[in-house]
């Protein structure tokens, strides 16, 4: 293109890369974001995606998606019951630690739709976890793997008490926002035990 100023064609370089510089801190700063936000879930969700753009997308309408929904804490009679329900879960646990780990399944599924988390399969009710609490969501992940390897016959007493473990962590997290406590919040702390019950026993009686 002859007769154009040799400065317009400086000015349309310097603009184009100003622009470049601006898109890529963008996408720096979005990536840094996302990163502190989900943690090793965004790691996860690359390698399950393969392209880093794409994770990105999913996770953002992961999280717009989840900021859309009605979360709300326990009141404080239901948190009493829910801890009740699972002091007696892991009362199971010592006599039949494989109905122990599907109760427990099914107990934080009940919790998390009382709280109002939609009741979509597994794989929904984990990506809603992991917005708002990455670090316990996969807890919930590996409990639930070790519940569908059960069901499979290919786990151990050892397994199954680390499938029980990992649901704690995710049900101490789910009960800990109660509105207005109006008392105490119900001990559930205690440790998984293996043995029978039938040796427990003796102990107490010696």
């Amino acid at each position: 293109m002859e007769g154009v100023n040799p400065l317009v064609w400086v000015l349309v370089a310097v603009f184009a890369i100003a622009a470049l510089l601006v898109w890529y801190l963008a996408a720096r700063r979005r990536t840094a974001n996302l990163r502190n936000k989900f943690g090793d879930e965004y790691d996860r969700t690359v390698d399950h995606v393969g392209n880093t753009g794409k994770a990105e997308a999913a996770l953002e309408e992961r999280q717009r998606r989840v900021n859309a929904l009605e979360i709300r804490p326990l009141t404080s009679r239901e948190h009493d019951e829910y801890a009740r329900e699972w002091h007696d879960v892991k009362a199971v646990f010592v006599e039949s630690p494989a109905e122990a780990v599907l109760h427990a399944d099914r107990l934080l599924a009940k919790i998390m739709k009382t709280k109002g988390f939609p009741m979509a399969d597994f794989s929904r009710r984990y990506e809603d976890l992991t917005v708002d609490h990455g670090d316990v969501a996969r807890h919930y992940m590996a409990g639930h793997d070790i519940a569908d390897r059960q069901n499979r016959g290919e786990v151990s007493t050892e397994d199954l008490r680390q499938a029980m473990i990992h649901y704690e962590a995710l049900f101490d997290e789910l009960v800990a926002d109660v509105a207005h406590p109006d008392a105490a919040p119900v001990s559930t702390r205690q440790p998984v035990s293996t043995r029978p019950a039938v040796s427990r026993r003796a102990e107490e009686v010696h």
